[in-house]
Parts: C-alpha cells; sequence; structure tokens
C-alpha cells in the first residue's frame, strides 16, 4: 500500500508539473456531475519517470486507477489558487487518458495487428489500430457498490467483472484484517452510474496480406468516450486486453471472448497522417513547377507519366484518373445546401484494355480506399447492415462508408444486380445514406470518390447510347462526371508499340524509378504527397474568361443533346466547374484559366460517343502523351473557341493564345 502511495504522490506531482493548464480548466468547469478527460503522453512520462511509465505498461489495471485517484489528489492541491471564483470545485470523475503517439509503444511488438492479438498481450497497456466497422447505442451501467460489513462496520468498493458481463458480484469474505465475516448489506447512498458503449473495430485492407481475413475485436467505451466515434473512422485505441465470457447456449462450448477496455480513442479522419508532407518536398514541388514555366503542359504530362506507368499510352485515362482523385471544391450556398466537390469516373472497355490496372493503382494513389467487385456486393454490402447483437440491433458499415472522406473502386460494375445499383445513387450524388432498418432510422455520410469499370454488353455498338451499350440507366450514368470508352480497335502501329512496351518490361524487372528526380517518371509515394497537397491546398477560384468558355460549351450540348440525353443535365455543367478546378489544382495554381476550361471541355468530349464540338474524338485507348503538349492544346484551342464563339450569347470569346503561368 505505501508502494502505490508513493507512486500516487509522484503521478500527481507529474500532472501538476505537466499539465496544469488541463487541471485549471477542469477545476473551473460549472458541472460537477460530468465525467472530465486528462490527456497524457506516455513519452513525456517516460521521460520524467521511466518506472512509473513501465508499471503502467505491465499492470495498467491497477496503476490506472491510482492514476483518476492522484489527478483528484492534483486538484486539491491546485484548488488553493481557485477558490475565490464562485464555480470551482474539485471534480470527483476524472480519468487520465494515456495517448502513446511517438512513445516507443508505437512499435510493432506492442502495437500487433488485431490478428495478432495473443494471451500474451493480456494485462498489458496494448494499442490496436483499425476501422470501426460496428457502433453500439450508449447505455447506463452501475459503476461500483459499497458494501459494508454488519461485523466490524467495514466499508469497501466492489467494482463489475466485464468477465461476467459487467455484473457486481457479492463479496465473500470481510476484507478487513481480523475480521472473517460473511454478512454484508449495502449502503445505497452513493449509488456511482457510468456511460457504456461497445463498438467493434476491425484490421485495415491496406495491412492485410493476399489471403487474409480481416479480424475484428470489440472495444468497450466508457464515460466521455463513449459516442466520440461512428462507424467507417480510422481509430488507433489504447487500452487494456481482458476476455468475456460468450453468451450462453444449450450445447455450445462457453469460450472467453477477447475484448479491449478502452483508455484513449484517437480519430484519424481528422489527422490523415498516412501522408506527411515535409517542407523540402513542398519545396521541391514549386521548383519543379519554374523548370516548367514556358511549358506548363509539358509538366503536367511528367507527372501525368507517373499514374499507372506499366500501362503503355493511355494519356486520357491518365489525365482522367488525376483529375477524378484530385476533385474539386465543395460549394455551399446560402440556404445550407451543398454541392460535392468529388468527381466519379467510370471506365467501359473492352477486356484486357487495363481497366483493373487503373482501379488498383487509383486505390493505391488515395490514403484511403475499399475495393469490391460488382458480383461480389450486394446493396447492404456496398451502404449498411443492420445486425442482430446481445439482442439489439446495430449498423454495421458497408463499403461506401467505410471509404468515407477516401476512394471506393467497384470493378465488373455490370455485374451488380439492377436493385443494388440503385442504392448508391444517394450515395454518388447527396453524399450521404439514409437508413431505416429494424427501427433505426439515420443518415450516413458518404463523401467517397466513386471509380467503377465495366464492359460493355456484347460488341461495343457506336450507333447506339451509351446506356444501351452498359445497360447503365440514365439517372447513374448522369452522376459520373468521366465516362471514357476504350474499345480495343485493330491497328497495327498501335499494337506493334504496345507489344515492345510489355517485352521491354519483362527483360528489365529490375528497373528502378524510386530516386525522386523530377524529370523522370515520377515515383507513387511522390504522387500521392502530391496530389493529397494540392488537395488541401489550392481553392481555385473560376475566372470570366473560363466561366464564358463553360456556360457557351454547356449550352452547345444542351442543343445537339438528342444522343446523350442521359448525360447532358445540369450535372454535366457542375462536372466541368469540378475539372476545370481539379486541372487548376494539378496544375500548382489557384485560379481556374481557360486553359483548365478548355482541358475540361476536352475531358467530357471523349466521354461522349458523339462530339458536339471536336470532329474527332479518337478512341481513349490509342491516345498517346504528345512531344510538345503546349502547341498541341494551341490548335485545340483554337478550334474548341472558334466553334464557341459562334454561339450568339457569347459572342467574341477573346481568340488569344494567353496561356497561363504555372
Amino acid at each position: 500500500m505505501e508502494d502505490n502511495s508513493g507512486a500516487g504522490k509522484a503521478l500527481a506531482g507529474f500532472l501538476i508539473k505537466y499539465h496544469s493548464k488541463q487541471l485549471d480548466s477542469i477545476i473551473l468547469s460549472p458541472d460537477a456531475r460530468i465525467h472530465y478527460p486528462l490527456h497524457i503522453d506516455f513519452a513525456e512520462l517516460m521521460d520524467e519517470n521511466p518506472h512509473l511509465a513501465n508499471l503502467i505498461f505491465s499492470q495498467p489495471i491497477e496503476y490506472l486507477s491510482i492514476f483518476d485517484e492522484s489527478a483528484i489528489w492534483a486538484q486539491k492541491v491546485m484548488f488553493e489558487d481557485f477558490k475565490k471564483f464562485e464555480n470551482a470545485s474539485v471534480k470527483p470523475y476524472v480519468h487520465v487518458r494515456i495517448n502513446v503517439f511517438g512513445s516507443p509503444l508505437e512499435c510493432p511488438e506492442t502495437f500487433p495487428s488485431i490478428g495478432r492479438v495473443r494471451v500474451k498481450h493480456r494485462g498489458i497497456l496494448l494499442t490496436l489500430k483499425g476501422t470501426v466497422i460496428r457502433s453500439g447505442a450508449v447505455k447506463m451501467i452501475e459503476g461500483e457498490k459499497i458494501y459494508e460489513c454488519r461485523i466490524c462496520k467495514h466499508r469497501f468498493k466492489v467494482h463489475p467483472e466485464v468477465e461476467t458481463g459487467n455484473s457486481i458480484p457479492k463479496p465473500t469474505i470481510c476484507p478487513s484484517q481480523n475480521c472473517e465475516s460473511t454478512r454484508f448489506q449495502i449502503v445505497e447512498d452513493n449509488k456511482i452510474c457510468h456511460d457504456y458503449q461497445e463498438i467493434k473495430i476491425q484490421e485495415s485492407t491496406q495491412v492485410l496480406g493476399v489471403g487474409a481475413i480481416p479480424r475484428s475485436i470489440p472495444v468497450i467505451l466508457k464515460d466521455d468516450l463513449v459516442d466520440i466515434v461512428k462507424a467507417g473512422d480510422d481509430v488507433i485505441v489504447t487500452g487494456v486486453l481482458t476476455a468475456k465470457w460468450s453468451s450462453d447456449m444449450k450445447g455450445v462450448r462457453c469460450d472467453l471472448d477477447p475484448v479491449l477496455i478502452a483508455n484513449h480513442v484517437r480519430r484519424m479522419n481528422e489527422l490523415k497522417s498516412g501522408i506527411d508532407i515535409p517542407d523540402d518536398v513542398i519545396l521541391k514541388f514549386k521548383q519543379f513547377w519554374s523548370e516548367f514555366k514556358d511549358a506548363p503542359l509539358k509538366g503536367r504530362n511528367a507527372i501525368l507519366r507517373g499514374i499507372c506507368p506499366q500501362v503503355f499510352g493511355l494519356f486520357t485515362v491518365k489525365l482522367a484518373v488525376a483529375l477524378t482523385l484530385i476533385g474539386g471544391v465543395q460549394h455551399v450556398d446560402a440556404s445550407g445546401t451543398k454541392v460535392r466537390g468529388e468527381s466519379h469516373f467510370l471506365l467501359v472497355g473492352d477486356p484486357g484494355t487495363g481497366k483493373s490496372q487503373f482501379l488498383k493503382f487509383a486505390a493505391k494513389l488515395s490514403n484511403r480506399s475499399v475495393i469490391t467487385t460488382g458480383l461480389g456486393s450486394t446493396s447492404a454490402g456496398l451502404t449498411v447492415t443492420a445486425v442482430k447483437d446481445g439482442g439489439e440491433w446495430m449498423l454495421e458499415a458497408g463499403a461506401l462508408v467505410l471509404a468515407d472522406g477516401g476512394l471506393c473502386c467497384i470493378d465488373e460494375f455490370d455485374s451488380m444486380r439492377v436493385h443494388d445499383r440503385a442504392t448508391i445513387h444517394e450515395a454518388m450524388e447527396q453524399q450521404t445514406i439514409s437508413v431505416a432498418k429494424a427501427g433505426l432510422v439515420t443518415t450516413l455520410s458518404t463523401r467517397t470518390i466513386v471509380f467503377g469499370a465495366t464492359n460493355p454488353k456484347g460488341h461495343y455498338d457506336p450507333d447506339q447510347s451509351l446506356s444501351v451499350n452498359t445497360t447503365l440507366s440514365g439517372p447513374l450514368l448522369s452522376r459520373f462526371d468521366i465516362v471514357l470508352v476504350l474499345l480495343d480497335t485493330k491497328n497495327p502501329e498501335w499494337d506493334a508499340v504496345v507489344s515492345s512496351h510489355i517485352l521491354s518490361e519483362q527483360a528489365e524487372p529490375g528497373k528502378d524509378n524510386s530516386d525522386e528526380n523530377l524529370t523522370n517518371i515520377w515515383p507513387l509515394p511522390l504522387l500521392r504527397r502530391y496530389i493529397h497537397f494540392v488537395k488541401g491546398y489550392f481553392r481555385p477560384v473560376l475566372t470570366k474568361e473560363a466561366e464564358k468558355v463553360i456556360s457557351s460549351y454547356y449550352q452547345l450540348q444542351r442543343r445537339s443533346a438528342t444522343h446523350n440525353a442521359a448525360r447532358t443535365t445540369v450535372r454535366m455543367l457542375e462536372s466541368l466547374i469540378r475539372l476545370a478546378q481539379a486541372h487548376a489544382r494539378l496544375m500548382f495554381r489557384n485560379e481556374v484559366t481557360r486553359l483548365d476550361a478548355i482541358t475540361a471541355i476536352l475531358c467530357i468530349e471523349s466521354s461522349m460517343t458523339t462530339s458536339a464540338i471536336v470532329d474527332s474524338v479518337g478512341n481513349a485507348l490509342h491516345s498517346n502523351f504528345t512531344e510538345n503538349p503546349d502547341e498541341e492544346y494551341a490548335k485545340q484551342e483554337r478550334l474548341i473557341v472558334e466553334k464557341l464563339s459562334c454561339i450568339d450569347e457569347f459572342p467574341g470569346i477573346n481568340m488569344g493564345e494567353g496561356e497561363p503561368v504555372a
């Protein structure tokens, strides 16, 4: 006991020394019934008192409760300075929350994956990383009971046992010395209750090996930790591993299931710490664009060559992938109505045109991604499932909810059943999923990019509309910003070039592109950093010139929209704005110029089976990187501006070349 009191004093001294500001705010808070968190860094405690840090790591059940008591003791020491304040009081419910970020506890030995949790981890301070797939309702449980011995009148606390479903066992013998009484009475004057919630976290699919099934573990949240996470959140949970008896069923062996009692929960959604961008890398990006000041499109193409480098050519597809991943700026009007900033992309192509390769590469570029196939996806698996657990209904997140803030890739889009396909309409445009299942009525957030790949129905017929060739409905097609058709037409010259590219890749398997010389093909980690940086750093605004070009093109499309009625809706105008903003971000700029507007038009034109403006769109499969992209663009700009200047509403659009400076 003396050792414990010494530890308590040392911990209180640590709190007063390093966390006096948090203690001040807790003392000055008006409500004494609230449970207050007190956040400390484990690395800081290790530097100050390694012995205590080791005790908390090896015996957390005992020492975390001592830590909570020392927080109350520290308040009493500091309370002398706050007596003059009216609301100041010592709060009885303070919980010390230990953040292990930046400490040795983050090493793989003490940071195992959920599937590798074993008996040896029981009883130590354990940190697990995963995605919340289920979030239960908040309940109330009794925290402790105070018993009084009928003979010696000694009072003692009995806490609930997690192993037996949070029931409080009846004491068998009096804990005081020289008293062996077995007769007790409950003291009813002090009943303490706690908020209680169970969530389930699952291993992230990115860290799993091939063929591994993601494992999950239940996590118990109490008091101030309840309701701080929801289904789909990436979290790092620090807590104590214990076991819980599985529900007893007749004829079934009763097992102990692992469960983690959380002490600290850290959400990863806002942090996005998967991509760290140092200042020297940002400087490298700025130097790169200063080098290509006179030929900005050549610089852009140097970046695009790093997207799926194993696939030869396909410039249009690589540009579309980059613009989709970067996305536009979300717009919120005065009434609070949101217009999404995320773009959606659909690849329609013959077998062997590299659709799945682009899907897999896009998933690697995004810092949060879920890959699924149409045949293996139901409407519940894509959106949300209602499951019954322990007599109550809970919601379990599906692919679109888990990909919130990232990318959801759906391969073999045509294999999805029609009613399953209809469920993603709301998720794509409104970016929410409304659920009314088993008495649970709620709305979940799905701010996700949808990247689909599908085969045409039989032989692609250019004379028919896109919805006939793909068997996808008009409302679904209109939600995709870019729909590219890859037709495997016979072209002897193209076949010769592609075959030599594939054979050269086979001949030099050890060829390494990992050096960060930006004039070569950009390596994957640098591309990820670039996309992440431009998404967060730039918020492009449309110039008057870009607005005119986009508006003129939209009106022209509406006039000639007999063949592509499903695509030429108001959504096309929003798509043009998003793509132009994405191109401005890609070009490292904060304003949308005519270059960006015309590039967005060329992307939309490639999506159309019949072009309203460019006479020969050509097959996106055979599009290649040109030697002088800036000269090529000047020709295309002249052609497009000539066509658009025919529109009476917007006469005389400026014909000057006026290339922007990156």
